[in-house]
């Protein structure tokens, strides 16, 4: 039986090469001299330091621009509020979503259940599997999931006859 998986993946070298190149650009540019002004990486978890909150702006727009520069969609972040730390320094916490949220996935079955076409669609985990008779159902199904949710990065894997 034809089937197919929905996912929500990053690809995490490039996560730190775009972090890599924004920390670089921040480092060279001359608005940010002798400022604490960094972007820290650890696993899926960026933190962005600054010295006030017009520059925390400047090096998140650093930032998205490097990732959209390596096709890392930016929908998949989710921004923390933003901290003040010792003095007038500031910090916030940008965290990369991976896999898809419960919520999400039930969300993507009912879409795909209530449109009737003729596949099944079932949780497995962080992804959904949708299986079908035919593979232009299964073409159909993507092009509805792609029309439908629109604000989270997904991608379709596993595309099996």
């Amino acid at each position: 039986m034809p089937s197919f998986d929905i996912v929500s993946e990053v690809n995490e070298v490039e996560v730190k090469n775009a972090v890599e190149q924004a920390n670089k650009e921040v480092g060279n540019r001359f608005d940010f001299k002798g400022s604490d002004a960094r972007i820290d990486q650890a696993e899926k978890t960026l933190t962005v330091f600054a010295d006030n909150d017009f520059q925390l702006e400047q090096v998140k727009e650093i930032l998205l621009a490097k990732l959209a520069k390596r096709n890392v969609d930016v929908r998949c972040l989710d921004e923390a509020k933003i901290d003040k730390i010792s003095g007038n320094k500031v910090k916030q916490v940008i965290t990369v979503k991976v896999g898809i949220e419960t919520e999400l996935a039930k969300k993507i079955v009912r879409v795909i259940k209530d449109s009737k076409i003729k596949v099944q669609a079932s949780i497995q985990g962080d992804a959904v599997r949708v299986s079908g008779a035919k593979r232009d159902l299964l073409q159909d199904t993507i092009a509805l999931v792609r029309k439908s949710i629109e604000e989270f990065p997904l991608q379709y894997q596993n595309f099996r006859d």
